[in-house]
């Protein structure tokens, strides 16, 4: 049935070419925005989830720049920890230099003054931005990636860089009590030193070891004594007295010239003094008639034949750590030396701050050393006063600032025998903390750089997924496009030829 009202192919050929034009206006957009879903409504699951990884590929931009700031930032105190190693070395040489005596030391203390401001000069200039690694001890945190859960909570992940102290400050003593800290105990020559901490101050060691001679001996009887690995042996000839016998060890012992060690003899007694401040003296015996004895208070240990050095030792605690900010103050002869701990410290770090305390300040005829029990790995701090006036004490306190890691260069004095001695063994361990300052940051800047290669890395494969997902594929668009004008053009036609129909009908009706 024909109809001039209702002409049905016009409708169907419309609609049709609805489609295609519809259809042409997708494709068209894709090839202007180059993304096949550039809309929520294009695939509202497929946009969503493109956008959130947009987000990430953004925030890993910025991350990106922190970490080539922090890069910047740890490299520029690289440097600085770098040359203060390599002017330390040089102030070496020189306090090496000062340990002759016939050198020209005051010229070579205005060398090493010299070197020290220059030290200062380039601890204080290795800022980036404002930030100073080398000078302080708080922790810097830099941004380095987002963490992302399958359920979408987003966690923020961080390189944290330890800076480091290379300023030469004495720090602050703190003033809070720590009395139930137990980091130690003292030893030594003195009659019952009391550490003013918890902890167990052990008997005093002797200096001195008394070998008490018999009575006269027969002939042919063998007696040895062994000083230090040196051994003297003695075979009688005759009867002789012990106090014949006493005196040809005392005079043996003296003939063999050991530094620090002499002896002497009385009627049947042979002492053996040994006046070494940081060497213990072996001593051993054979033969019935010799055996050990004490003098003066001072027992000589029978156990294992050691003649303890001259010097009080306070002996630090294996298992305890220092806690930054903790004090540590040592008196003796009437003065106080105090070292405060920074971040991180351990014990031997303790014993060394407070050697070079009282290198710095203490008066003449006082002498330290840092010591280390070779079997329970125990660090002490060994002080001798020449002067006999031995007695340590030990205060620990809380809640004050930190020593600089290069405390006591300031003080570097090597005019005089005792302070070139002195400065020897502190600016070895000067040269030791600029070391671990160089190599943690040095660590520190190459995992920063790694860390930034990957973000890089991750920005460029999040991109490359995120395109994967919505852009548009621009060789199918263009054959898409090229059939759907072919469409377009059929489909025109087709509802040309639908509009001609009702003119058939006007032959009807002639």
């Amino acid at each position: 049935m024909s109809s001039i009202l209702t002409n049905n192919s016009a409708m169907v050929a419309l609609q049709t070419l609805k489609g295609i034009n519809k259809n042409m206006g997708q494709i068209q957009n894709e090839i202007s925005t180059g993304k096949s879903v550039a809309t929520a409504k294009d695939n509202a699951a497929v946009w969503a989830i493109s956008k959130v990884m947009e987000s990430d590929v953004k925030g890993f931009s910025g991350i990106s720049d922190g970490l080539a700031l922090g890069s910047s930032t740890i490299s520029v105190a690289r440097k600085a920890s770098e040359t203060v190693t390599k002017l330390l070395t040089d102030i070496k040489g020189k306090v090496v230099a000062a340990q002759e005596g016939n050198v020209d030391r005051e010229k070579i203390q205005t060398d090493i003054s010299a070197l020290r401001d220059q030290i200062k000069s380039v601890t204080g200039a290795a800022q980036f931005n404002g930030l100073n690694m080398v000078n302080g001890t708080e922790d810097v945190s830099i941004l380095s990636s987002l963490d992302r859960s399958g359920g979408g909570s987003v966690t923020a992940s961080q390189i944290t860089v330890n800076r480091q102290d290379l300023s030469t400050g004495a720090g602050k003593k703190g003033n809070t009590a720590a009395a139930t800290i137990s980091y130690g105990s003292i030893a030594g020559p003195s009659a019952t030193p009391t550490p003013a901490i918890t902890g167990t101050t052990t008997a005093a060691a002797g200096k001195n070891a008394t070998i008490t001679v018999s009575a006269a001996t027969p002939t042919g009887n063998n007696f040895s004594m062994n000083i230090n690995g040196t051994a003297i042996n003695y075979t009688t000839d005759g009867i002789v007295t012990n106090t014949a016998m006493a005196d040809f060890f005392a005079g043996a012992v003296n003939a063999l010239g050991l530094e620090g060690i002499t002896a002497t003899a009385a009627t049947g007694t042979l002492t053996i003094s040994n006046t070494n401040a940081f060497e213990s003296m072996e001593v051993a015996v054979q033969g019935a008639q010799l055996t050990y004895g004490n003098v003066n208070g001072f027992a000589h240990n029978a156990a294992n034949s050691v003649v303890e050095q001259r010097a009080e030792t306070v002996d630090f605690s294996t298992t305890a750590a220092p806690v930054n900010g903790d004090s540590f103050t040592v008196g003796i002869a009437g003065k106080t030396y105090t070292y405060t701990a920074g971040k991180g410290e351990t014990m031997e770090d303790i014993a060394r701050g407070l050697k070079t305390a009282i290198d710095s300040e203490a008066t003449t005829g006082i002498k330290t050393a840092v010591q280390q029990n070779t079997t329970t790995g125990a660090w002490s701090l060994a002080v001798d006063d020449a002067t006999g006036s031995r007695a340590l004490t030990l205060e620990v306190t809380k809640g004050g600032e930190a020593s600089g890691g290069l405390f006591g260069l300031d003080a570097i004095d090597v005019t005089t025998n005792d302070g070139a001695k002195a400065a020897l063994s502190n600016i070895e361990t000067m040269i030791g903390a600029s070391i671990d300052a160089a190599a943690a940051f040095g660590s520190a800047q190459k995992r920063i750089d790694i860390q930034s290669d990957f973000i890089s890395n991750l920005s460029d494969a999040l991109k490359s997924g995120i395109g994967s997902m919505v852009d548009a594929d621009m060789e199918e668009t263009s054959a898409r496009l090229q059939a759907l004008q072919v469409q377009q053009q059929l489909g025109v036609q087709a509802l040309s030829i639908a509009n001609q129909s009702p003119q058939s009908i006007l032959s009807l009706f002639r």
